[in-house]
């Protein structure tokens, strides 16, 4: 069994000596996951292109550039931001066991492994998107049911996909909750980090990452 006091303390012993070469993992992984990403058209249309009649002309033109952003988007986060948010995942279990190499990192830019991580980690979103049409209670459980997908790749990556899934499943089972407290823990560090224009979040995320490596480690000996 695991305490959240426990994981803390033992994921600042492994960050220190280490802390800007997890820091620079760890911005890759907020950069390429795009959980921030806005596209902040509002006001530039509201009063042009009225006078001629060329309202709806410029209107269908700002949605078809949203359109294709969207898509470029979601092709960059899948085929360049799973293979490194898998990397970085590698990382931090290694800095868990007192090694850090970043080239970890770049280390599933491989034609072997690279088809399997994609799949397993597209799988992994289809389902979260598709219980979270549901109700957003089910997509925050599935979310907890497959988060070491991941980690589970970074050691495994010839794994197949639903192995994987199934995994993450069977390692989760009853510590969901946990899990979710845990999360909630980070809420004031983030919180603090948030008012400094959400700079300092930044600065609490490899603390987080390195947190979550631990866990990782602890719920795969338990399973």
């Amino acid at each position: 069994m695991w305490t959240r006091s426990e994981l803390k303390e033992n994921a600042k012993g492994k960050l220190k000596g280490f802390y800007w070469q997890a820091f620079l993992v760890s911005l890759i992984l907020v950069i390429t996951g795009g959980s921030h990403n806005r596209l902040d058209l509002g006001s530039s249309g509201s009063s042009t292109g009225t006078a001629n009649g060329g309202g709806s002309e410029f209107a269908l033109e700002i949605a078809l550039i949203a359109v294709v952003g969207v898509l470029v988007f979601l092709a960059l986060r899948i085929f360049l931001g799973y293979i490194l948010e898998v990397g970085g995942r590698k990382y931090f279990i290694q800095l868990s066991r007192g090694e850090s190499e970043i080239s970890y990192l770049l280390k599933f830019f491989d034609k072997r492994y690279y088809k399997n991580i994609i799949t397993a980690l597209l799988f992994r979103g289809i389902y979260i998107f598709l219980w979270s049409l549901l109700l957003i209670i089910p997509g925050i459980i599935k979310m907890y049911e497959y988060r070491f997908v991941p980690y589970i790749m970074a050691e495994k990556p010839d794994l197949d996909h639903n192995r994987a899934l199934n995994l993450s499943r069977e390692m989760t089972a009853g510590q969901k909750m946990d899990i979710f407290i845990l999360d909630l823990s980070f809420l004031g560090w983030f919180f603090l980090g948030a008012l400094f224009f959400g700079i300092g979040i930044l600065f609490v995320q490899p603390y987080y990452d390195a947190v979550n490596a631990e866990l990782y480690q602890r719920v795969k000996a338990r399973a």
